[in-house]
């Protein structure tokens, strides 16, 4: 039975295609171009694209649906959305302008339906995978359940599969018993700089069929397939799959001329073939030749709709040609090519597009406007309106300091998730926690027990039916709260990433922590920038840092955790050296992962906390002497927002010590020990470089532009510090983080910090060695700021 759609459906294919070829020569060859620079597009990339895309929007998605575009076929969506009226023509010709349609699809930077940003290759396509476990996360609590379950899709181009997240994802999905999942292989066999090696696809076929997906091959389209039922149509069909990917592109590139004489001289003498082909005018012949699975809108359809009838995870393979309908076609060096403005006249006129109407919607279609319009208004993906949910915030109880007289912020953070798990909260219902395989060691170990460990079935733990004795108690059950992860750090913030958009996903607010080892932070800290573009809301707790984890050596030691703290953007960092700190910063994160705002910056501390964002907690192994103190709403506002006197410096101070974290009784004892000798000294505890400086910048700005009162928490602290008075600073990380303090308010600084990998040794030996040690601290004073020398017995003490 025909297919009533593939008319209007093949309209909209050359529509896209001419939009999406069209915005990227507008870009590069009419719009002004003061700066010279190539602006790019991926007009090969895009085009072949252009049918699965056009399959998807149009006829297969629904609403529920979540998809990652590959990122070169950016143009190609903007395109789609154009259509359906979530794009505007005003930024479809400012494409990879100022404010345009972006370069990649961005959830938080473009205007149309994105679902998942996508742009550092590879992201984009395990998120899915984390999206579809996010998905069946809320679902087995009985959350979300007024919506139908939708399919999470990866559009992947073929070079992308490369990327080692891919291979780290596909593993925790199995593990974790992936459903509701198609990945879509836009297999056009070239790469930036080549084509693909031979034989890839069976290599994918059998990695997936290994994960226990199913696979589904859209090698040959529905032309090629009526020409293998004809007289020697078998051979034809066993020279196309035996025919290398670079000759197959190759002759692509050169046309149905080169076709028919390659053709002709490998088949022209075996009858029946040479008819198949000799039959065929150069049209038709390159039609049939370039008429692959993935140009072929009825093999698409029918493939994509039998998927639906399951919610196994399947993988299309589906061949494509890179820049199909386009005379880049096949060109090996495409990639990054542009069509030339006499290649897109030539393109124009095939396409019936009025000079002058390149941007309208309907010009060039052959069906009636008023049929086109109405296929679109009644695609099955635009049937419910917004696709993006927002969700209530959770109320976030006082969170109390746990009454011990020595403890880590590793072991204050256990033992405050452990309070909040007993208590019977919303707060405590909506934390799911997440880790790789180092749920014990970061101190998550009582709050597993108290909340158990997720899965969509019930797995019971073997030792407590075997009656061996064990300190954790760990059932497996949908009711639980915590997703175990393999060793794979990529994994651990894709998946933060999907819990912490949940709320705009699937309409229901989660509020994840993941705990990891700081050091190996760097391990995906792709993965962790491209949560914090998605504007993903979760809690990051890293421990334990620095060399302070002495015995462990250089390969555990972090440095520059602290740098990446303040250079992320989305991410807010917290480095408190007390327990009370903990808790209270742990409070506002949970505030501060669930705001939405767009209100202007803070007048006292110049940070723009109504928007939110997520939050890294770096946190120590080093139990320390805790303060027996209350803590005040100015005291709690100062560790918030980033600094606090530990004690306040007087009118004749020469020098502050300003400190971050573990390192904390070096600073205390360094004090003491100039105390003696100078007046005055002064300690600032600094629990947050990264919203010091954030709101200095901030009220530097706002001066720039007028707001003379504007004053940052920072700023407002040095005040009080005397012109003369000279800074040391330290910290268990590298000394650049706090070395800015000076350039606040102008005052001589001198940062001690680590600069270099680290080895194995006491506390002593490594703050000694690194010049972190209360010795170091007051030499560091006596040289930025020379006074009476400080006796070698006080010193040694």
């Amino acid at each position: 039975m025909t297919d009533l759609r593939l008319p209007v459906l093949s309209e909209l294919e050359r529509k896209v295609l001419w939009l999406a070829t069209w915005m990227i020569h507008n870009a590069n060859h009419l719009r002004a171009n003061a700066d010279g620079l190539k602006v790019g597009g991926h007009q090969a990339s895009s085009a072949s694209m252009a049918t699965i895309m056009t399959a998807l929007y149009f006829a297969v998605l629904k609403p529920e649906d979540r998809v990652a575009v590959k990122p070169h076929a950016s143009p190609i969506f903007h395109a789609i959305q154009y259509l359906f009226g979530h794009q505007t023509r005003e930024k479809l010709g400012n494409f990879r302008g100022y404010k345009g349609a972006q370069s990649y699809p961005s959830r938080t930077k473009d205007i149309d339906d994105v679902d998942f940003s996508t742009g550092s290759v590879g992201l984009g396509v395990a998120q899915t995978l984390f999206a579809s476990l996010a998905q069946d996360y809320v679902r087995a609590k009985g959350w979300g359940t007024d919506l139908p379950e939708g399919r999470m899709i990866a559009l992947i181009g073929d070079a992308e599969m490369d990327e080692g997240n891919i291979f780290e994802a596909l593993l925790e999905g199995w593990k974790q018993g992936l459903r509701n999942t198609w990945w879509i292989v836009d297999y056009n066999r070239q790469s930036l700089d080549a084509v693909v090696r031979e034989g890839l696809w069976a290599r994918f076929e059998s990695m997936f069929q290994n994960f226990g997906w199913d696979v589904v091959i859209l090698k040959h389209g529905t032309l090629q397939q009526q020409a293998f039922a004809e007289p020697g149509g078998k051979i034809l069909r066993d020279w196309i799959d035996r025919c290398p990917n670079q000759l197959y592109s190759a002759l692509t590139f050169q046309g149905p001329g080169a076709w028919r004489k390659r053709l002709l001289d490998d088949l022209g003498d075996q009858g029946a073939a040479s008819r198949l082909i000799e039959r065929r005018s150069d049209d038709e012949l390159l039609r049939l030749m370039s008429n692959l699975g993935g140009h072929d809108l009825p093999s698409l359809l029918k493939a994509f709709e039998d998927a639906r009838t399951h919610d196994r995870p399947v993988c299309f393979i589906a061949y494509t040609i890179k820049g199909f309908g386009l005379p880049l076609a096949g060109h090996k060096d495409n990639h990054a090519g542009l069509m030339t403005p006499a290649q897109i006249e030539t393109l124009r006129q095939s396409m019936n597009v009025r000079e002058g109407h390149e941007w309208d919607l309907l010009e060039g279609l052959d069906r009636s406007p008023e049929e086109i319009e109405a296929f679109v208004a009644n695609a099955p993906f635009v049937q419910r309106g917004r696709r993006r949910f927002e969700a209530p915030a959770i109320s976030v109880p006082d969170i109390a300091a746990p009454a011990q007289t020595a403890m880590s912020t590793q072991q204050g953070f256990g033992v405050l998730m452990h309070e909040i798990a007993k208590a019977d909260t919303e707060l405590a219902k909506r934390i799911v926690t997440t880790s790789p395989d180092v749920t014990v060691s970061t101190n998550l170990g009582a709050w597993v027990n108290r909340r158990g460990l997720f899965a969509r079935e019930e797995i019971a733990d073997t030792f407590k039916a075997q009656r061996i004795p064990s300190t954790f108690h760990w059932t497996f059950s949908p009711a639980g709260q915590h997703v175990e992860l393999g060793i794979a750090e990529m994994n651990l913030f894709s998946m933060l990433s999907a819990l912490g958009l949940s709320h705009t996903l699937f309409g229901e607010r989660l509020l994840p922590i993941g705990t990891l080892y700081d050091p190996f932070i760097e391990r995906g800290l792709d993965a962790l920038n491209y949560a914090c573009y998605q504007d993903a809301r979760f809690i990051l707790v890293a421990t334990p840092s620095g060399v302070t984890l002495a015995p462990e050596g250089g390969a555990h030691q972090s440095i520059a955790t602290p740098l990446i703290g303040m250079a992320q953007d989305g991410l807010a960092s917290f480095e408190p050296a007390f327990v009370d700190e903990l808790a209270t910063i742990m409070r506002w994160s949970f505030d501060y992962i669930q705001r939405s705002g767009e209100g202007e910056p803070d007048q006292t501390s110049w940070l723009r906390d109504e928007r939110g964002g997520a939050v890294y907690l770096r946190l120590s192994t080093r139990s320390l002497e805790q303060p027996q103190r209350i803590l005040t709403p100015a005291l709690s506002r100062d560790i918030i927002d980033g600094a606090y006197w530990m004690r306040r410096p007087g009118p004749n101070a020469q020098i502050v010590v300003a400190y971050t974290g573990a390192i904390a009784p070096e600073a205390i004892a360094a004090i003491g020990l100039m105390a003696e000798d100078r007046r005055d000294v002064g300690l600032l505890a600094v629990t947050s470089a990264d919203r010091l400086n954030a709101g200095w910048m901030a009220a530097s700005r706002a001066r720039e532009h007028g707001v003379a009162t504007a004053r940052s928490h920072i700023e407002r602290l040095l005040t009080e510090v005397p012109s003369h008075c000279c800074l040391v600073t330290v910290l268990d990380g590298h000394p650049a983080t706090l070395a800015w303090l000076g350039s606040v308010l102008g005052h001589r600084t001198r940062s001690l910090g680590v600069e270099h990998f680290g080895q194995t040794g006491t506390l002593a030996d490594l703050y000694r060695h690194f010049g972190i040690d209360a010795k170091a601290i007051v030499m560091a004073a006596q040289t930025i700021a020379p006074g009476r020398p400080i006796r070698h017995a006080r010193m040694a003490s």
